[in-house]
């Protein structure tokens, strides 16, 4: 009795390993590489296997179609011009979907690959924007409103993003550090040097909220703590931010000296070294 029903099992294992899945079983994808070369013409070269022979065919950023396989096959590859494509931000999301020879259609998880910066830069580069970002980010600063006790100033600010940590997602990344040099007129103490970071969450609606922590010296004695919120408001030829700030700056220990800032000013991150 023990003997047939280890030769029942036995059995059982062998129809297992000889249909190993059924009709409705999905097909999976294993990308093997996706990648943009980095000089002109533009192309995202797509290989991936399949758990099945299939066809197949890749949609990116959601909106461009390409077929990869039009017969049954178990090895994809693609050569695909992105030049023309007008793609935006740092990554580009990419989805895989399959048809079995049944008819029967699977999709795969999200991909993304990343964009060469001339790629990033070829729908938007013209004279007028090159030149207004040159002037943001290395010669124009922010106007601010400085609130102080009973009285109200006046004062300049220019922040550079320096390092910023990559996101998931193609518009913003997750945050960044940054330095930022203060100009306050008319008052005792004008000037201040700030480091801090700034964690950015993307919100529907609006760009951005972003929530900030510095620490900020004249390098005279004068040594403190500013938290923030700044809320990122609507993009400008895809390459700036326009936002609205709001900080409080406080010297830990010496009660009334605290003051408070309102501004608005241009983000831009094309200069920065990313973490991945």
């Amino acid at each position: 009795m023990h003997k047939m029903f280890l030769l029942l099992f036995i059995c059982f294992l062998l129809y297992l390993n000889i249909y190993p899945q059924n009709e409705n079983d999905s097909i999976e994808v294993f990308i093997i590489e996706n990648f943009v070369t980095p000089e002109p013409p533009y192309t995202f070269k797509l290989t991936f296997f399949t758990s099945s022979d299939c066809k197949s065919r890749v949609i990116i950023d959601a909106k461009h179609n390409f077929d990869v396989s039009t017969s049954l096959a178990g090895t994809h590859e693609a050569e695909i011009d992105i030049s023309k494509m007008n793609l935006k931000g740092e990554l580009i999301p990419f989805v895989v979907f399959v048809e079995d020879s049944l008819g029967n259609k699977f999709q795969s998880e999200q991909y993304d690959f990343e964009l060469p910066k001339e790629v990033k830069l070829e729908s938007e580069s013209n004279f007028l924007l090159l030149c207004l970002f040159g002037g943001t980010v290395f010669m124009v600063p922010s106007p601010v409103y400085v609130k102080a006790k009973d009285k109200d100033y006046f004062s300049l600010t220019k922040e550079i993003p320096m390092l910023f940590i990559r996101s998931r997602g193609y518009q913003y990344p997750t945050g960044y550090f940054s330095a930022e040099y203060s100009h306050i007129f008319n008052v005792p103490i004008k000037n201040f040097f700030r480091l801090g970071y700034k964690h950015i969450i993307e919100i529907p609606g609006i760009e951005y909220i972003s929530p900030g922590f510095n620490g900020f010296t004249n390098f005279k004695g004068f040594n403190g703590i500013s938290p923030e919120i700044s809320l990122g408001l609507f993009r400008i030829a895809n390459t700036f931010t326009f936002y609205t700030r709001y900080r409080f700056n406080a010297k830990p220990g010496e009660a009334g000296r605290e003051f408070h800032e309102f501004n608005f000013g241009l983000y831009s991150g094309f200069f920065a070294f990313y973490l991945n």
